[in-house]
Parts: structure tokens; sequence; C-alpha cells
């Protein structure tokens, strides 16, 4: 199995959260996660952002001028 780039592995961080990754792609995106530091912070940053934008009401005033 070819260790994932960093390019790659947040490439795949980013479309799991909007697909299922295949079988071989999440075994490597885990690999890679536990050797690497800053996509394991990319992982959690990207999760933050999307229940972070979950919780926001389905349509937001604009702020007044």
């Amino acid at each position: 199995m070819k260790m994932l780039s960093c390019k790659e592995a947040t490439r795949l961080v980013s479309q799991g959260l909007d697909r299922e990754l295949a079988f071989g792609e999440r075994i490597a995106l885990r690999v890679h996660l536990v050797l690497c530091a800053g996509c394991r912070n990319v992982d959690r940053q990207l999760s933050f952002l999307r229940r972070a934008i979950r919780r926001l009401p389905a349509s937001v005033d604009e702020p007044s001028r």
C-alpha cells in the first residue's frame, strides 16, 4: 500500500464528509492520520466546521449596516 501524501489525505478527509470512502481509502487515510499530526488537525478542524454549520439556522439575516 502506498503512503498518502498530505495533499491526498486532506482531499480524502474533505470527501469523507460528503461521501462514504471506499475501504482502501479509509485504511490509507487512517494510517496517514496516525502518522501525521498536521492532517489530524485538518481532520478535526473540518469536522468542527461541519458541525458548526449544521447548527446554524436555515436563514440567517444579514447584519445591519
